[in-house]
């Protein structure tokens, strides 16, 4: 299946049994399945404890893997291996113990299920590793990857002033783990954010794009699915140093400067050819330095609410 189209539309809020948290679970006999919540690079788990509950007054029992910050600090030992410093680091067994810690909330999150699958949603670097999870360990309890800001995609190779931050993690996911698929047996999403459009460091004939613009959350008007931000022009400032120092941050991870993302992950670095593959506005990266009601991250429930009907399904 091709990569999904995105388009640009925008809804107002619908409270039908999809998308309210008081009617959704009083509408079947079905449950929800269980979600297992996959934190990124840099986070813990208490970082995800809101969207916990936000699952739960869905309906949909949440476990998150148990990381702690300190945690990623296991990860300089790749430092001693040989295949960091060439670029050709795999995970394993760098990252055993993050997919051992995936592994025991699967199977808490299996006693739950009662045998009718789970879904996966993994945050950032979180994502990936799910893939690598999935490729290792069997997606058999898998229904569905939901996965929120992931950088999938590696960085362009031989690129000057790109420098492969995951020193060839994501190429091995890449080239080694399953493809993405949407069936109905199991589905991946690939939610992307587009919150802050980056900038080169020399102003260019794009100068004039107002670089630095977010689109908020007005009130009584809801995030759309498929949402899609204009690029507007306003008088003749150049872009912001902020756009600038974002735009480095994505030219590390996808090539470009220049292009529209979460703060963190550029929009078409977080989307997979064969998923259905989704864009939000105005929606930021990580639930550190996210604001629910002027700078909604992924996991608010703002946002919470437009993408819920898929662990509903």
């Amino acid at each position: 299946m091709a990569s999904a189209m995105v388009t640009s539309f925008r809804l107002r809020p619908s409270f039908s049994a999809a998308t309210s948290p008081s009617s959704s679970s009083s509408t079947s006999n079905v449950k929800p399945r269980p979600a297992v919540i996959l934190p990124g690079l840099g986070n813990n788990s208490g970082d995800y404890k809101k969207l916990e509950v936000t699952l739960g007054e869905y309906g949909v029992p949440a476990v998150v893997a148990a990381v702690s910050r300190l945690d990623w600090f296991r990860n300089a030992a790749g430092l001693v291996d040989p295949a960091y410093w060439r670029g050709t680091l795999r995970p394993r067994p760098v990252l055993d113990w993050y997919l051992n810690r995936i592994d025991d909330a699967v199977r808490e999150a299996n006693e739950l299920a009662q045998g009718q699958g789970l879904s996966l949603i993994g945050h950032s670097a979180g994502g990936w590793l799910a893939r690598v999870y999935m490729e290792e360990y069997g997606n058999s309890d898998i229904s569905l990857l939901l996965t929120l800001g992931t950088p999938h995609l590696p960085p362009p190779r031989g690129q000057p002033g790109v420098i492969d931050q995951t020193r060839g993690l994501l190429y091995y996911v890449e080239e080694n783990c399953a493809k993405a698929v949407y069936t109905p047996e199991l589905r991946y999403i690939c939610i992307a954010g587009r919150y802050i459009r980056g900038a080169r460091l020399v102003d260019n004939a794009d100068a004039n794009v107002d670089s630095d613009v977010t689109v908020g959350i007005d009130s009584g008007e809801g995030i759309s699915e498929l949402a899609i931000a204009s690029n507007k022009k306003i008088g003749s400032s150049g872009p912001t140093f902020r756009a600038r120092f974002v735009g480095q941050g994505y030219k590390q991870v996808c090539g470009r400067a220049d292009v529209w993302g979460d703060g963190v992950v550029p929009e078409v670095s977080a989307h997979l050819e064969g998923a259905l593959n989704v864009s939000f506005d105005g929606v930021y990266h990580s639930p550190v330095g996210s604001d629910d009601e002027t700078r909604p991250w992924y996991g608010s429930p703002v946002i919470v609410k437009d993408w819920i009907h898929h662990l509903l399904e």
